[in-house]
């Protein structure tokens, strides 16, 4: 191995010696411990220490990192206490997730680190997210994020540098190759020799470095970040390394060649270095026996600390899931104006852009086109492209950048262009959105605005109720409008609030729906449903669409019911159903989405489990046909519950 010091102080040569010795040693005890059965898993780096510390001492302290979960280096580098550290790898309440997720899966705001989800592709789209962050707030600063060789496989990393090579953002994009995904060969896995051959695809510089050698790593990101700080761009760097232990300890290494072992075993990032260093006369055996104890005593008394912690006790754990958000709602007062539920949406945008300078909104065609129902029409002229930006056709990746751009302390919204397509980033929006918050204390302040529903003839991708495959993911909230009134107030509130947002808006009521909306900015709480007609005979639960079919046909089939306008979806007004249905004593749940799993379905149940003794007939719910959603309006006429509503108000009505 060629080392090539340069002009590089003998006090930075320690130094990275110092950090290389450092993730050994605490791997080394893990590995103990692990034996020992203290700790249930461990993803060893040992064998690739160079890439990890080069990377982040070539760094300023104060550019954020995302790393893997083969980086332990990093984290030490940036001087994370090795007591806390400990003790968010044996889930303890003083770690960075209390206890409530392993290993590196953690963030730390004061350090700069944003840790990863198990899923490999998505803090690279993350790390956009940060670099347009920083680009916005024109700080000059360079963002690295760390995959595998195995995460190139994934769409995510295809997203991310499209994404980050199209807008000019200055990422690194690190690339660890060790061989092995899993158990995986790279020649299984790709058929490139070289990702130096792929970054030219993306119009992306590439670099090709010995990973193994920490002065080459620490020299080619150090030269590569100040480039992209005055010229930003992003830049793909592949390590060439090589993992020394399983994936993680108990897959064991089988699968592996011997020699490669013994090939690799003489590139020993820290062996090479210290010889090198001990040959130039910056370290001396003594020193090196000094670094050695002293590193060890401090990771035994750090252990020995943390270890003592008591285990989390569980305190209201459901409290933790949403970020605290408390502020006076502003009421809807004051002068009004005839709007469609479409200008109400694009009036509630404009004044929270105006709000909220550091607010983006996102989405493709969303700039000069104004979205394919123009939702966004104007806007461009009036706050610029910064601002309002069209994306690739890319979910997962703008997603991913939300959540990026609410760590740098940005605001986002995200127009999905039809809910359908969200399922391209169903991944960001369960796993790391709605998880980011309850994990390490990091709010996802993004709201993703989603077209739904049928009634237009559109088939079945482009007309889908996709709500209820979000309700059951904690950390979400949903929010579904059904006037022009309702969808400036909650998207005013939505975009306040600084958790994860799902804002639904039903198509058909773009511009078939007009009423007097106030002029100036106000909110409606999120959380609480509305009684949009009183009524004694029974009561009907519904939103969206589904309130305009229960007026009409209560109206039309001359029944005295109460209707229920839920608004928002998660959380669910528990209290404003159980007075209703205690008033009539009759329950009726109107959904336009399939009525299999169905968000009603979790509604009838609280009804049946919790007012059973206030019922005076079961609880009876109509939704669509449990069908894909069809294209011919014969079809799909048939397909939508609104008959069958009306059929069964009767039902419930003679019960």
């Amino acid at each position: 191995m060629n080392f090539n010091k340069k002009n590089y102080s003998n006090k930075l040569l320690l130094e990275l010696y110092t950090q290389l010795l450092t993730p050994r040693l605490v791997e080394q005890k893990m590995l103990m411990l692990l034996r020992k059965g203290t700790i249930s898993k461990w993803f060893s780096g040992i064998g690739q220490e160079a890439v990890s510390v080069g990377a982040a001492m070539a760094l300023k302290d104060d550019e954020f990192i995302l790393p893997a979960h083969r980086n332990l280096g990093m984290f030490t580098a940036r001087k994370i206490p090795l007591k806390r550290l400990f003790a968010q790898f044996f889930g303890k309440k003083e770690g960075f997730t209390s206890g409530r997720d392993r290993s590196f899966h953690f963030g730390s705001l004061a350090h700069h680190m944003v840790g990863m989800i198990s899923h490999l592709g998505p803090q690279l789209t993350v790390a956009n997210g940060v670099a347009l962050g920083e680009q916005l707030q024109k700080d000059n600063k360079v963002v690295l994020t760390v995959t595998g060789e195995g995460g190139t496989s994934e769409g995510d990393f295809h997203e991310a540098l499209n994404v980050a090579a199209v807008w000019n953002l200055p990422v690194i994009f690190l690339l660890e190759n060790n061989g092995y995904s899993i158990s995986t060969p790279t020649s299984e896995q790709f058929k490139i020799k070289s990702f130096y051959e792929k970054g030219p695809a993306y119009g992306i510089t590439t670099h090709k470095i010995d990973g193994n050698n920490i002065l080459e790593v620490y020299d080619t990101i150090r030269k590569v970040a100040a480039s992209i700080r005055r010229s930003p761009k992003p830049v793909l760097i592949e390590a060439v390394t090589f993992r020394m232990r399983g994936h993680e300890e108990s897959s064991g290494t089988d699968y592996v060649p011997k020699n490669l072992f013994e090939q690799w075993a003489k590139k020993d990032p820290l062996e090479n270095f210290e010889r090198y260093l001990l040959k130039e006369k910056v370290l001396t055996t003594k020193i090196v026996e000094s670094l050695y104890q002293n590193i060890e005593e401090e990771v035994e008394e750090a252990i020995e600390e943390s270890l003592a912690y008591a285990d989390p006790i569980p305190d209201n754990e459901s409290s933790s899931v949403y970020a605290p958000f408390e502020k006076d709602l502003v009421v809807p007062t004051g002068e009004t104006k005839e709007l469609r539920y479409i200008d109400a949406i694009r009036e509630g945008l404009r004044q929270n852009l105006k709000k909220h300078d550091q607010l983006v909104l996102m989405g493709q065609d969303i700039a000069e086109y104004g979205g394919v129902f123009k939702a966004t029409e104007g806007l461009v002229a009036e706050f610029g492209k910064d601002r309002v930006r069209n994306t690739p056709l890319c979910e997962s990746a703008i997603i991913g950048a939300g959540l990026g751009l609410a760590i740098k302390g940005c605001k986002s919204v995200i127009e999905i262009q039809f809910s359908d397509f969200v399922t391209c980033g169903f991944n960001q929006v369960v796993n790391n959105l709605a998880k980011s918050y309850y994990r390490w204390g990091q709010p996802s302040d993004v709201v993703i605005r989603m077209p739904s529903g049928a009634g237009m003839s559109a088939g079945p991708f482009h007309s889908q109720s996709t709500e209820a495959w979000f309700f059951h993911t904690p950390g979400l909230k949903i929010v579904y409008p059904s006037s022009p009134q309702l969808a400036k107030g909650l998207l005013s509130a939505a975009i306040d609030d600084p958790n994860p947002v799902l804002y639904f808006e039903h198509k058909k009521l773009y511009r078939s729906l007009k009423e007097e909306v106030p002029v100036a900015d106000y909110q409606i709480e999120i959380g609480k449903a509305a009684s949009v007609r009183s009524g004694e005979e029974l009561t009907v639960i519904t939103y969206g669409m589904g309130v305009h079919w229960a007026k009409d046909s209560c109206e039309k089939e001359n029944i005295d019911a109460e209707i229920i306008d839920l608004q928002t979806l998660l959380p669910w007004d528990k209290e404003a159903v159980k007075e209703a249905v205690i008033k009539t004593g009759k329950a009726l749940l109107l959904t336009e989405d399939t009525l299999t799993g169905s968000i009603m379905a979790e509604i009838a149940a609280y009804i049946g489990e919790n007012l059973f003794e206030h019922l005076d007939a079961p609880v009876m719910r109509v939704g669509s046909l449990d069908t894909p959603i069809p294209f011919a309006k014969s079809l799909e006429d048939d397909f939508l519950p609104i008959q069958r509503f009306s059929e069964k108000l009767h039902i419930l009505a003679d019960y």
